[in-house]
């Protein structure tokens, strides 16, 4: 039955396609119209009846000879022309001459409604498989799933994502019990290329990813990769699950989610102690609590383990080298840091975290030109980030290359707050945001996004600091240093990006400014001094 379905809907999309609907109502209405005239008009003009008969003939055989022209030729501009050979030929092609698709985030049908991280995951998982199939263009996670929970038209999501079909689903968990339901859709005109649903056991959760990821590919006509053992993921549904709840609660940002992650991955390792992805993300948290909110030894040891261990399991994994770049870059090893992030864009040159991390480190280290063409290259990774073109504002900015540094800032605060609305509480985004408001002189909305930011939490060393860059550059710099001071004694290494960061160059040269900067570096390597003083923990 959903064949037929399918077939019908397929059938009556290439008719509205190729207007033979139109035509037909138009045909239909200009016959009456004459055989009207005709009427009221050949019994005066005394026309023989054999006349009337044979209008009437002519208006019935011309009828499909018109819809059959319709089918075959399209009426345009520069006149009469033939259809497309290759959308006539096979009405389940993609109208565009470069397949694209963003894959919404799937609707929670479950009866407590509380499987919302299960079904970003499915979603993500199923984005990540389509990533990998030659000449098709996926949007990226957080353009997609921008769009939860919002009525939206499919052809609007579309054009705001540039892409020509759109896969959007369902799922349903009732225990052990798992029904999704996915569709593709042709955003041209709506219709369904393809639509399927499952009813399986929670154990074939990676079998149905497979085939629907699969089925997509067939019905673009493309070629899927076969996944393999080198994804390095998991057969085990526990494990899978806490990878999955630990990528949600990471995804939305923030000290309190990132250590949920964090708990979440550690049992998801627990579950399954070969699970080498689990290991980076795990190896991941610890580094973004040490890069933004919490550089402790246990925090500072905990991206060390995880990430010798992912390392350990997947030395060909371009995730496993960032997350090791990522730990040497807390523990200020930038040279090793370097080696691994250069290794991981080997393996993967569209990674966007190689590529932005090691953007940060050449920042840092006051290697301009590189930081830039790293930032650019995060930026074409990503194109929905908000974070690499606020950077690159910056990078621009110290390079005088000004109307650069502007039009950057200006697609950062875009992104920025494209991003907010489906994350109000983002005070990354708030944080970096205000600095663009800033470069673009647009000083009510800096003040305006940094107040929001301290509202949500005012005690955020990430918040604390870009407050301070945003004050600094709008000429209060007393306020900016207290700000800086306040960032850096909680926990986050801040002293080296301080000295080497744009926003703050109006203070450079304040001894107050140095005073804050040896103080600060007094803390963190007293941090350090502990963190060496306790051997590394086994991952």
């Amino acid at each position: 039955m959903l064949a037929i379905t399918s077939f019908f809907s397929r059938f009556l999309g290439e008719l509205h396609r190729r207007k033979v609907l139109r035509v037909a109502a138009s045909y239909a209405i200009v016959a009456w119209l004459l055989l009207q005239v005709a009427e009221v008009t050949f019994e005066p003009l005394h026309v023989p009846d054999w006349v009337m008969t044979m209008v009437v003939l002519l208006a019935i055989i011309g009828f499909p000879i018109a819809l059959v022209l319709a089918w075959a030729f399209d009426l345009t501009p520069d006149g009469i022309e033939k259809d497309g050979e290759d959308a006539a030929a096979d009405p389940e092609a993609v109208s565009a001459p470069h397949p694209s698709i963003a894959v919404l985030s799937f609707d929670d049908m479950s009866p407590e409604q509380d499987q919302e991280y299960f079904c970003d995951g499915i979603a993500e998982e199923i984005l990540n498989r389509l990533a990998h199939i030659d000449k098709l263009g996926v949007a990226a996670r957080t353009s997609s799933f921008r769009f939860k929970g919002q009525n939206v038209d499919i052809g609007a999501i579309a054009r705001e994502l540039n892409v020509s079909t759109i896969l959007e689903g369902s799922v349903r968990k009732t225990g052990n019990r798992l029904r999704v339901t996915t569709q593709l859709i042709n955003a041209s005109d709506g219709y369904h290329l393809w639509s399927e649903s499952y009813d399986r056991e929670l154990e074939d959760v990676f079998e149905i990813q497979e085939e629907i990821a699969a089925s997509v590919a067939a019905a673009l006509k493309l070629t899927l990769v076969a996944s393999s053992s080198q994804d390095y993921g998991t057969d085990n549904v526990e494990a899978y699950e806490y990878y999955l709840k630990g990528l949600y609660f990471f995804h939305r940002w923030g000290p309190t989610n990132v250590r949920y992650g964090v708990e979440m991955f550690a049992k998801a390792v627990a579950a399954d102690p070969g699970y080498a992805l689990a290991w980076a993300a795990l190896a991941d948290s610890y580094a973004m609590i040490c890069m933004y909110w919490d550089a402790s030894r246990a925090n500072l040891d905990g991206a060390d383990s995880a990430s010798r261990k992912a390392l350990s399991l997947a030395p060909d994994l371009a995730d496993a080298h960032v997350s090791r770049g990522l730990s040497f870059t807390v523990r200020r090893e930038h040279e090793a840091a370097a080696a691994e992030f250069d290794t991981a864009l080997k393996l993967n040159p569209d990674l966007f975290e190689a590529s932005y991390f090691y953007g940060r480190i050449c920042f840092q280290q006051g290697k301009l030109e590189r930081a830039a063409a790293l930032f650019e290259q995060a930026e074409r990774a990503r194109a929905e980030d908000f974070q690499a073109p606020i950077l690159l504002r910056q990078v621009y900015s110290s390079l005088g290359r000004d109307k650069d540094a502007l039009a950057a800032a200006q697609r950062g605060v875009i992104r920025a707050e494209k991003h907010l609305q489906l994350n109000p509480d983002d005070t990354r985004a708030l944080n970096l945001g205000l600095g663009g408001f800033v470069t673009l002189g647009n000083k009510e909305r800096a003040i305006e996004w940094a107040e929001r930011s301290l509202a949500i939490d005012g005690n955020n060393p990430d918040t604390l600091y870009n407050v301070a860059c945003g004050l600094a550059q709008i000429g209060e710099p007393e306020r900016a240093m207290d700000n800086l001071e306040l960032a850096g004694l909680r926990g986050v290494m801040i002293a080296e990006w301080a000295e080497n960061d744009s926003d703050l160059a109006s203070l450079h040269e304040l001894p107050r400014f140095r005073a804050i900067i040896d103080k600060i570096r007094a803390h963190e390597l007293e941090r350090r001094k502990d963190s060496a003083d306790h051997p590394d923990r086994d991952g």
